[in-house]
């Protein structure tokens, strides 16, 4: 929340038209991220020159009221319903992810609904605001909405920007000398072509992927051979689908799932902050939020990958480069893309920009107009124009396929509650073994997660 705020007021202040926030009104349900989070987003904003310009809500009803963009970053059952989501699955050597596999599935079991609900909150208060979607599994959520949500939506991920951007970086392209094709579903993306000055360099891509592995840890998880006989660079999250057994051997090695981590730093990130708090001021606050979010993100997929979190390797290297101070800190990730998606309905600053959206015109030819894809989109006053994503490998089509086929049987159980549907849908799912074990794994995640699966019947 303070990194995605501090983004927000600095972002959209460097945005031509002047800033694009007046107010940005924060809802936390839960009392200690309030407390701790909550009010280090709300005080950072009088150290960044905007005192009064970040407020906290009582509920969602005040939140929303009179807003232009709402932004959704929920998750239903806490950190530790992300670890129970991981563990059933890993128990029985499958994929445990929190947006892949069977634990993707229980998350947006648990979230569609809720979602839902806001959404007809935001139809009363503020009609015509535009829902931007940070929530995980970010794909299907949106797909919910968009179906049923009956408010204007979008998802934004950072995934598929990060990997493009490294692979700039890679064939040492100049900022803006690039053009690129991409295509998938949130997380089950692929590169399938890369030009720099007009030339198309993704032989050279395919050809140097052991180089490009050594280069960027996101690239290095996969069978470089395979990568080559698909044709196209897959994105990190394709790991799962293309080594799931590496995967639960490398959690093994490392004697925690990356929930588990999550939990135990996100413990260590809120204690920081009260204890900055007690002791100092914000300054203090955001060093203590600012290191242990640091050491998040640098130990991101190691465990997945590696089976070793880094955790020692990351903190070391952070105590080397010294606290990130407030005004040096940068903007990236989820928040630089939620920023050109405002620039550009706003008019400020139309783009393109990779987002996802539903498939009107067809920008994935092989998927209905409704369904949502994750495709280039052009952004601007009118709306979002997802724009041609240029195809796909054959084997890519077959998995994306059979994954919206999932995505929408699990949409359509959530909405209606069926749980036979959702047994079916989850065996839909490539990373689970039939409808058998769809069956157990759902009884199982029923059973722990209680009240927040009890709606299905």
């Amino acid at each position: 929340m303070p990194a995605f705020v501090r983004a927000m007021l600095t972002g959209g202040a460097a945005v031509p038209g002047g800033d694009l926030f007046e107010e940005i009104t924060l809802w936390e349900p839960d009392p200690f991220r309030r407390e701790t989070t909550g009010r280090l987003a709300v005080e950072l904003a009088g150290e960044l020159g905007r005192p009064g310009a970040v407020t906290l809500a009582a509920d969602a009803e005040e939140a929303f009221t009179g807003a232009s963009f709402v932004f959704s970053a929920v998750r239903v059952g806490g950190d530790q319903g992300r670890v129970i989501d991981e563990q059933v699955a890993l128990r029985r050597g499958l994929v445990g992810q929190e947006t892949t596999g069977p634990g993707g599935a229980m998350m947006a079991l648990r979230t569609i609904p809720v979602v839902l609900s806001y959404c007809e909150t935001l139809q009363r208060c503020s009609p015509g605001a535009v829902l931007i979607n940070f929530t995980n599994p970010a794909g299907v959520i949106t797909q919910a909405l968009t179906l049923h949500g009956g408010v204007p939506v979008v998802g934004v991920c950072d995934t598929p920007g990060g990997a493009l951007e490294r692979l700039a970086d890679f064939l040492g392209a100049a900022p803006g000398e690039t053009s690129w094709h991409y295509s998938g579903l949130n997380h089950l993306g692929w590169v399938t072509s890369f030009k720099v000055a007009g030339e198309e360099r993704m032989g050279e891509l395919l050809a140097r992927y052991e180089e490009l592995q050594r280069f960027d840890h996101r690239f290095a998880p996969f069978d470089a051979a395979m990568v080559r006989e698909v044709g196209a660079v897959p994105t990190e999250y394709v790991f799962y689908y293309y080594d799931a057994h590496r995967y639960v051997d490398g959690v093994a090695r490392a004697g925690s799932s990356r929930g588990q981590d999550v939990l135990r730093l996100n413990e260590e990130l809120l204690s920081g902050v009260a204890r900055a708090f007690d002791k100092g001021g914000v300054k203090e606050a955001w060093s203590a939020y600012s290191e242990v979010l640091g050491v998040r993100r640098d130990t991101y997929m190691r465990t997945d990958t590696e089976g070793d979190n880094r955790q020692a390797e990351a903190r070391a290297a952070r105590a080397e480069k010294g606290p990130e101070l407030l005004e040096e800190a940068k903007i990236g990730g989820y928040e630089g893309v939620a920023l050109r998606v405002i620039a550009g309905l706003t008019s400020r600053q139309p783009a393109r920009v990779i987002v996802n959206t539903a498939n009107a015109g067809s920008a994935v030819g092989f998927l209905e107009a409704d369904d949502v894809v994750e495709v280039p989109a052009y952004v601007h006053g009118g709306g979002i124009q997802p724009l041609a994503s240029g195809g796909l490998p054959r084997s890519a089509r077959a998995l994306v396929t059979q994954m919206k086929e999932y995505e929408r049987a699990l949409v359509e159980a959530a909405v209606t509650g069926d749980a036979g549907l959702a047994e079916r849908a989850l065996a839909l799912n490539p990373l689970v073994p039939g409808i058998t074990a769809a069956r157990e794994l759902l009884a199982e995640y029923r059973d722990l997660h209680g009240e927040h699966l009890a709606y299905l019947r």
